[in-house]
């Protein structure tokens, strides 16, 4: 029989929730504007979805897979150290995959910037043809190649559970490395150290090493996720050493 441990129950319904009103309020762009996150430099940046972009989902089938996700390890690792400790992974794993690459991204953003204040633009005229999508006319083709990358950048949208899950999947794995899960296909015991580290080492592989994904789309976040589960791995790795001193938190 299933059983499912409260906070993992409320995180789902949660985002439950939140899909729904996605796909019925505001034509499917309100949610989209208001909670997912966007680059610091986009107007469109809130505070706010620092926190709120870990509940939004692309579609059902986005919802689905983290949640399934969610749930098979999460309720294992909520009953091992309680509520207080679960969710405070989960928010900081959520967090953890938004640092990381938002660094990535300042590192390519701010040289690319300055070159082209070195070229004469300001930031004004930059910002001005990031957020219009009008490029000037005075500008170079070298130029050009520059503003492209950084309007990459700059209109990168980012939403979805999947770092706060890899960080409760890793810090799973690392608790309890040698439980084992059935795969469904084909249907066989896998220990779960096996599968997260294919897990992770797939992504780790796609966000720096590849071009292309190894096990999901292109617009999945590998960099995001290599956040979540680092961050998910370093608070398991520190509960369980210091888990019979002081600093261990009630349950």
């Amino acid at each position: 029989m299933f059983r499912i441990t409260d906070t993992v129950k409320h995180l789902i319904i949660i985002n439950v929730i939140i899909l729904i009103g996605a796909l019925t309020i505001g034509g499917g762009h309100l949610f989209l504007d208001w909670f997912a996150i966007y680059f610091p430099q986009n107007d469109l940046f809130k505070p706010w979805q620092i926190i709120t972009h870990m509940f939004m989902h692309a579609g059902p089938d986005h919802l689905i897979g983290n949640m399934l996700l969610l749930f098979f390890f999460g309720v294992g690792l909520e009953l091992a150290i309680g509520k207080s400790k679960f969710l405070f992974l989960y928010i900081s794993a959520g967090l953890g995959a938004t640092l990381l690459p938002m660094i990535i991204d300042y590192i390519h953003y701010i040289p690319l910037e300055q070159s082209l204040i070195n070229d004469g633009l300001t930031k004004v005229q930059i910002k001005t043809m990031l957020t219009q999508n009008e490029i000037l006319t005075t500008v170079t083709e070298a130029q050009k190649v520059k503003l492209q990358e950084l309007f990459e950048i700059f209109h990168k949208r980012s939403l979805g559970a999947s770092g706060a899950v890899m960080g409760v999947v890793t810090a799973f794995g690392f608790l309890f490395p040698n439980r084992e899960f059935i795969l469904l296909f084909p249907p066989i015991p896998v220990k779960v150290k096996y599968l997260v580290v294919g897990m992770v080492g797939a992504d780790l592989i796609s966000a720096f090493f590849m071009g292309s994904p190894l096990l999901a789309g292109n617009n999945t976040g590998y960099v995001a996720h290599v956040g979540g589960a680092a961050t998910g791995l370093l608070m398991a790795w520190y509960w369980k050493k210091n888990q019979f001193n002081k600093n261990r938190w009630d349950r």
